[in-house]
C-alpha cells in the first residue's frame, strides 16, 4: 500500500472543526483508493494561496518533514489549479494529487461496465486537459531557437490536447447513445411507480437494496462502492415497483463527474418516489444530510414525495452530558430517543429509524413505502382504487 500525507486548509468560511472532518472523510478516501495515510498538515489562511495553496513557509515545513519521511504521494482537501500544481511539484518533488483526482482514481477503480468506465474516463480526461503542462516539462529544454516560434515541447503538449480532444468528443458521443438507449428503456418500464434510492456515499444504500428486494447488489464499507445504477422489480403486499440504487454523494463532487453521470441522476429526476437514506451514527450526519439535498435541488428542481430513513441505528453511540457541565449541548451529547422526536416531529410521517444490518424497522420501512406508492399508483391508475379497498379490507 502506498504512504501520504493530507493537506487542508482552515480559513474564514471554512473552520477548524469542518476542516477536521474534512480530512477525515479525505483520509477514508485515500484508504478506498488503497493509500495510506500517515500524517496531515493544516494551516490557517485567509483564502488559499493562489501560486501553491499553501504559504511558502508551510511548503517549505513540509518538504523538509519529506526529505525525513518519505511518502509515496501528497494529497490535498481541494481542487488545485494547473499551476498550484506544478509549483508545488517543483518544490516537493513528488506525485500530488487533489480531492479531485482521488474521486475521480476510486471512480477508475469502481467502475465495472462499459457505460460506468465511459463516464469516468471522460470525466477523468476533462479533468487532466488543462494540467497536461506539468507532464511535459521535461521537453522544456528541447525548444527551438531563432526564429522558430513554437519548440518540440510545445509541439507535443499541443498534440496530445489534441488527442484528448478527439477522445473526449468520441465519449461525449457514446455517452449521448447510451443515454438515448437508456431513456427508452425507461420508457419501456411502462407506468411503474419508481422508487429510487439517495444518500451520502456509505450510508447503506446498497444493503437496504438487497433487503427490499432480495437481490445481491455489492455492497462493502467503502465509498462509492456502488457507481452503476440497478433497478430491481420489487413487489411489497401485491404491489409492484421499480427501485433504484444511485451513486453515493460527497462534499466536494468533482462537477465533470456530475456531468458525466448524468444517466445515473437521471433516475432521480424521474422517480415518482425517494427514498433519502442517512447515516444515523456519523457524527456529521445533519451536514451529509444538507449535501445531498442541495445536490437533489441541483438535479431536480421538483419537490417530489420523500422519506426520510436514518440508518445505522446499530451503530448509534453518545455521551449523555453531565448536569454540572454548563457548555452548550453538542450532537455528542444527544441521545437516539431525543434525534427520534426531533426528525419525526420535523418530518412528520415521512420518518423512520432502521438498521438495515440488523433487519430492526424494515417491516414498518416497507409499510410506509407501501402507503407511499399506493398514493402514486391511485393517482396515476385512479380507477384500480378499489383493488386496494379489496386488499386493505
Amino acid at each position: 500500500m502506498e504512504t501520504s500525507i493530507l493537506i487542508g486548509l482552515i480559513t474564514p468560511q471554512q473552520p477548524e472543526e469542518k476542516t477536521r472532518e474534512y480530512l477525515d472523510e479525505l483520509a477514508f478516501l485515500a484508504e478506498t483508493s488503497s493509500i495510506e495515510p500517515i500524517k496531515r498538515f493544516v494551516q490557517r489562511l485567509e483564502t488559499p494561496n493562489s501560486n501553491t495553496y499553501i504559504g511558502e513557509g508551510k511548503l517549505q515545513e513540509i518538504k523538509l518533514w519529506l526529505a525525513d519521511h518519505p511518502v509515496d504521494v501528497v494529497i490535498f482537501d481541494d481542487e488545485l489549479s494547473p499551476r498550484q500544481l506544478r509549483n508545488i511539484e517543483k518544490v516537493l518533488g513528488v506525485r500530488i494529487m487533489d480531492r479531485t483526482i482521488l474521486i475521480l482514481e476510486i471512480f477508475l477503480q469502481r467502475a465495472q461496465t462499459s457505460y460506468a468506465k465511459t463516464q469516468v474516463e471522460m470525466a477523468h480526461l476533462q479533468y487532466m486537459l488543462p494540467r497536461l503542462t506539468r507532464m511535459w516539462t521535461h521537453l522544456d529544454r528541447q525548444r527551438g531557437g531563432g526564429t522558430t516560434s513554437r519548440g518540440m515541447g510545445e509541439t507535443q503538449i499541443e498534440a496530445d490536447k489534441r488527442i484528448i480532444k478527439s477522445r473526449i468528443a468520441l465519449l461525449k458521443e457514446e455517452l449521448s447513445k447510451i443515454d438515448r438507449q437508456m431513456f427508452t428503456q425507461r420508457q419501456n418500464r411502462g407506468k411503474m411507480v419508481r422508487v429510487a434510492l439517495v444518500g451520502y456515499t456509505n450510508v447503506g444504500k446498497s444493503t437496504l437494496m438487497n433487503l427490499l428486494s432480495k437481490s445481491e447488489v455489492f455492497a462493502e464499507n467503502k465509498l462509492f462502492a456502488t457507481l452503476d445504477t440497478t433497478v430491481r422489480k420489487v413487489t411489497i403486499d401485491n404491489l409492484p415497483f421499480l427501485l433504484s440504487d444511485t451513486v453515493g454523494f460527497i462534499r466536494k463532487l468533482p462537477h465533470n463527474l456530475i456531468e458525466s453521470f448524468k444517466s445515473t441522476l437521471d433516475e432521480v429526476r424521474e422517480a415518482d418516489l425517494l427514498i433519502h437514506v442517512v447515516d444515523i451514527s456519523h457524527p456529521n450526519f445533519e451536514e451529509q444530510y444538507e449535501v445531498v439535498c442541495q445536490t437533489l435541488k441541483e438535479i431536480s428542481p421538483e419537490d417530489k414525495p420523500c422519506i426520510l430513513v436514518f440508518n445505522k441505528i446499530d451503530a448509534f453511540t453518545y455521551t449523555p452530558k453531565d448536569p454540572d457541565d454548563l457548555t452548550p449541548i453538542k450532537r455528542e451529547n444527544i441521545s437516539l430517543e431525543e434525534l427520534e422526536r426531533t426528525w419525526m416531529s420535523k418530518m412528520q410521517e415521512n420518518c423512520i429509524f432502521i438498521s438495515a444490518k440488523d433487519k430492526e424497522n424494515i417491516e414498518q420501512l416497507k409499510e410506509m413505502m407501501y402507503q407511499k406508492i399506493k398514493e402514486i399508483h391511485i393517482q396515476r391508475y385512479p380507477y384500480n382504487d378499489f383493488l386496494f379497498q379489496k386488499y386493505d379490507e
